[in-house]
């Protein structure tokens, strides 16, 4: 890959092989766009001068391949500095707008000279979010050239990638399974959203970036049956893969992703906001399996498919990025708690104040004993 030499971040150097720094930005379909979302596809940044010739010839570059770009593959951000070019600028996929009016995306990818000005250039970006190189705005056609002829996503790291995730099979029996899907079918699911944060406060939104609804689980045997098991038979198997005691479970939902509605659940992480800083580990136990899609994917890993057997769960750490395909054929019954420790309890408390008042109420914490 070209490069114009390290990118300096104030005293920082990045170089090939270091975590992209993640930002949030304006773009056309967000106004607070998560760039680390865009994980499982090569990215290229690029970085543009002021409208005149230089701009010009870097955007006919891009138009003259774009063609060999696409969605699932190797997808394309114009950074654009100014306001005025931002507003009339329209995506086309797989090319697209973030707006850095102040500079703080050049900035964070250390586009900036000796005497902080600002500079225009290119920056490659790997599937798993991780630096690849950086050129110069001239090198434009021998970067995008490199970046056709890499390997496909799946197969960037030359090996066969695999998430940090584990699968423990039977940590509840089909008796319990039944019992819980009974309960979701017996209460009525309903529309479930996603957490955001918003001036400061984390409030639960309902969009079109998730689609499934869910159900609490009330006090009752039935809920003491499963703490039983999540304590006897999961939570050992948390402190031998990744060295982390649970204390605090927050959650006890019950979820239905349908086909009727195409459930699904877009990638996101689970504890991006303020309010869910404090969760370290999340759950997914299958309660069935007669439907078809609602694989579980990490596609800074890769697009392999996560899948436990009825009863077996999926841990994974909450930072992790993670995508629900959606459900095809049938009904994907899942229990869905978050785990912590005391320190996120801390975290937690110190926090509470950032939830809106109805979301506090929905997500309080359950202390394992």
């Amino acid at each position: 890959m070209p490069e114009g030499g390290d990118a300096v971040r104030g005293d920082v150097v990045l170089i090939a092989g270091e975590p992209a720094p993640l930002f949030s930005a304006p773009s056309k379909v967000n106004p607070e766009f998560a760039f680390g979302a865009v994980a499982g596809r090569y990215v290229l940044l690029a970085f543009l001068p002021p409208p005149g010739a230089e701009r010009d010839a870097a955007l006919a570059q891009i138009a003259a391949r774009l063609d060999r770009f696409s969605d699932d593959a190797r997808i394309v951000f114009g950074v654009l500095p100014d306001r005025e070019s931002y507003d009339v600028a329209s995506d086309a996929p797989p090319l697209r707008w973030f707006l850095d009016s102040e500079g703080e995306i050049a900035r964070a990818y250390g586009m900036v000279d000796a005497d902080g000005a600002l500079q225009a250039g290119w920056m490659v970006i790997d599937p798993s979010l991780r630096l690849m190189g950086r050129a110069t705005l001239a090198q434009g056609p021998q970067v995008i050239e490199r970046l056709l002829a890499l390997a496909p996503p799946d197969q960037h790291a030359g090996v066969a990638l695999h998430a940090p995730v584990m699968i423990t099979p039977r940590i509840f029996e089909p008796a319990i399974c039944e019992a819980l899907i009974d309960t979701y079918r017996r209460a009525g699911g309903e529309v479930s959203g996603v957490m955001r944060a918003k001036g400061g406060r984390t409030y639960g939104v309902v969009d079109d970036f998730k689609r499934r609804s869910d159900v609490t689980l009330p006090e009752g045997p039935l809920k003491e049956h499963v703490r039983l098991r999540l304590r006897r038979r999961l939570l050992p198997e948390i402190a031998k893969a990744f060295s982390f005691t649970v204390t605090r479970v927050e959650r006890w939902t019950i979820a239905c992703y349908s086909a009727e509605t195409g459930g699904y659940f877009r990638a996101h992480r689970d504890n991006g906001t303020p309010g869910t800083a404090h969760r370290k580990f999340a759950c997914s136990i299958n309660l069935n399996d007669d439907f078809e899609g609602g694989d579980l994917v990490f596609p800074e890993y890769g697009w392999r498919r996560y899948r436990p057997p009825p009863g077996g769960a999926v841990v994974f750490g909450c930072g992790l990025l993670h995508e629900v395909f959606p459900v095809t054929r049938g009904e994907r019954f899942a229990y869905l708690p978050f785990f912590y420790d005391d320190a996120g309890a801390e975290l937690r408390a110190a926090n509470i104040g950032t939830f809106a008042e109805a979301e506090a109420t929905a997500l309080a914490e359950t202390e394992f004993e």
